[in-house]
């Protein structure tokens, strides 16, 4: 195969669009397959092998394709189907059958409507989309209608492996419109006038730490992607890195000339193998086309990214722990100052952010700061990605501009609370985030409000509880998690999680005692004060949070050995209602001590001292007889 040419002018990038557009947009149908982890786990690849078997018993003209995730991600997997002229239609929860009937119907020249999702614009040409015979428009679906995209615009409309596709849809475009008119001062200025912040948790200004580690003495100076995204339940840097990889490629690209690095390297966790692969797709194809090396774009700039690939530890996502983990030395944080944009990697000036940060860069330099500054609120600027999860009947990827309030998200964009049980409370953050209750179910979403509410934005993790989650549990699940992740290296952290988890789990147990709640919010504070990094200060935000808003829980759980959810096994006992109880024998059959006896057709009883609390009973009793207390 004959070696790319490497792109050295606008002719040799519009080259590679006409070409992704003639990918992107056949003049044939097309039948494209989200194959992200979301599509993957729940059977893309069997529905992807269907319609190519599909395909080739019929001879068709068609083309089959690969994508990745659009954010819906309860409704995968997903197939595309693009017929020239025609909207592009969705269909969700597909299955081989399902697909390999799809094929049949759109290959004899007609609709088919049975599990369309949707239809959605033309891409990348943009426009609205019309609906289709009854199909209806994505906008008009509600998990889509307050969504904003920037970073993920290109999520699920490209092959994320295909450079030519990620150009059709405007890539490298904004490298060569900065790289030939203007500076690296002016770069900085117009990141710092968008008001782009630090979307990996701590919301410092990016252009601000830019033009420190510009201003730094010392040569070489390095830019660093932290991928090393370790919150349970939040997957926006996995999922944006293997939708669309070349933004981050591009946006670090930039920001190293701006900055005068000619290093780069994408701090990837070990346990993301589709976005490594994605990453070393990415990277061969910018290398080959001259995007990635030396005198890029016949411009003089010399920058290169390599991947490190990450261990796992939690702690390595605070940026002095990774870049020591980049080093070759144990992941732990370091004292600051001297922060890394003045002292990092190998001591040299280091501009550490983000995977969505580096994503919105080429989007600003491209559209504008004013463009950018039009969507948020005063201080927190643009769009900020969140996945959904927990107890919400629409999981999935959003991005939505900031100051969205927390009802248009679990109400509006997540459709609610499933068995239409009562909304608890939602924690946002991650482990180290905190709990904000059904009262603040207005409040904005935006750096300012999470802290004041107790909580933080972190790199965008939403997992929603329902009526039936104790919130004494749920503080003693995450600093159970962030024990195991603290590096221990200094004493408030250390002794200060060990300790509170020690006391949350007596008072799970029912072992609670007068002055508990009141020592955890000691602690609590002063790790905030005292702890060496930021895993140490916002540690005790599940704790603090847990108190402020739902201290009568811990109350019951101290004063009156009780957990109100019916959650912690040693506070809780089963018993059957005799009025309710028919003997179908159910319960008896589940359970796996013997512990329900009776006979059939006539009321059972359970024997508290063989009761293990399972609740297995509970689940498939049918009848409601059976109640927790």
């Amino acid at each position: 195969m004959k070696e790319p040419n490497p792109i050295a002018s606008t002719e040799g990038l519009e080259r590679l669009k006409a070409q992704g557009l003639k990918s992107i947009s056949p003049a044939v149908t097309k039948f494209t397959v989200g194959l992200s982890a979301c599509g993957l786990a729940t059977g893309g690849q069997a529905v992807f092998d269907a319609l190519a078997q599909e395909l080739g018993k019929a001879s068709s003209s068609a083309v089959l394709a690969k994508t990745s995730c659009i954010g819906f991600c309860q409704m995968e997997p997903i197939v595309e189907v693009y017929r020239p002229g025609e909207p592009r239609v969705l269909y969700r929860q597909m299955t081989s059958e399902k697909a390999q009937k799809l094929a049949a119907v759109t290959l004899s020249g007609k609709l088919h409507k049975e599990d369309a999702l949707c239809t959605r614009d033309g891409f990348p040409e943009g426009g609205p989309a019309r609906a289709l015979s009854g199909i209806p428009r994505m906008e008009d679906i509600p998990f889509y209608q307050k969504q904003k995209k920037i970073v993920l615009s290109r999520c699920g409309r490209i092959n994320p492996d295909s450079l030519a596709e990620y150009v059709a849809a405007g890539g490298y475009f904004t490298l060569w419109r900065v790289l030939n008119s203007m500076s690296p001062d002016q770069i900085i200025a117009e990141v710092e006038r968008s008001g782009l912040r630090g979307r990996g948790g701590a919301g410092f200004p990016t252009g601000r730490k830019w033009r420190f580690a510009r201003d730094a003495a010392g040569d070489p100076k390095f830019v660093i992607c932290n991928a090393d995204e370790g919150d349970p339940g939040a997957y926006m840097d996995r999922s944006a890195l293997e939708g669309d990889p070349f933004s981050v490629l591009e946006g670090m690209t930039v920001g190293a000339y701006a900055i005068g690095a000619q290093e780069g390297v994408i701090y990837v966790r070990d346990e993301y193998p589709l976005a490594v692969e994605k990453l070393e797709i990415a990277i061969g194809q910018a290398r080959a086309h001259g995007l990635l090396g030396k005198n890029i774009m016949g411009k003089g700039l010399s920058f290169d990214i390599r991947l490190v690939r990450g261990g796992g530890a939690f702690v390595c996502g605070e940026e002095t722990a990774l870049i020591a983990s980049i080093e070759g030395r144990p992941g732990e944080p370091r004292q600051r100052p001297p922060f890394p944009a003045q002292k990092g990697l190998w001591g040299k000036p280091t501009v550490i952010n983000n995977v969505e940060t580096w994503a919105n860069v080429p989007w600003i330099l491209s559209h504008g700061a004013d463009a950018f500054r039009t969507m948020g609120t005063e201080n927190s600027k643009g769009t900020k990605v969140f996945s959904i999860v927990g107890k919400i009947n629409n999981t999935g990827l959003i991005e939505v501009p900031m100051g969205i309030k927390l009802r248009e998200v679990i109400y509006e964009i997540g459709g609610g609370i499933p068995e239409g049980k009562r909304f608890k409370a939602i924690q946002t953050g991650g482990p180290s985030g905190g709990c904000i209750p059904h009262q603040l179910l207005d409040l904005p979403v935006d750096y300012e409000s999470l802290t004041q509410a107790g909580a933080i934005m972190g790199s965008g993790g939403m997992i929603v509880m329902d009526e039936d989650t104790c919130m004494v549990d749920v503080a003693r699940y995450f600093l159970d998690f962030l024990k195991e992740e603290s590096c221990g290296k200094c004493s408030p952290c250390r002794e200060g999680i060990a300790t509170a988890l020690d006391i949350l789990n007596r008072i799970c147990r029912g072992e609670g005692k007068q002055g508990d709640i009141e020592t955890l919010d000691a602690i609590g504070r002063m790790m905030k004060g005292f702890s060496l990094c930021a895993l140490g200060t916002t540690a005790p935000n599940p704790i603090l949070s847990t108190i402020r808003y739902f201290r009568d829980e811990y109350e019951a759980h101290v004063r009156d050995r009780r957990c109100p959810a019916g959650v912690c096994q040693a506070l809780i006992h089963f018993r059957i209602n005799p009025e309710k109880c028919t003997g179908c024998t159910l319960c008896a059959k589940a359970c796996p001590q013997e512990a329900v006896t009776g006979e059939r057709k006539k009321p059972h009883t359970i024997n508290g001292a063989s009761c293990i609390k399972c609740g297995l009973c509970y689940d498939v009793c049918k009848e409601n007889a059976i109640l927790k207390e």
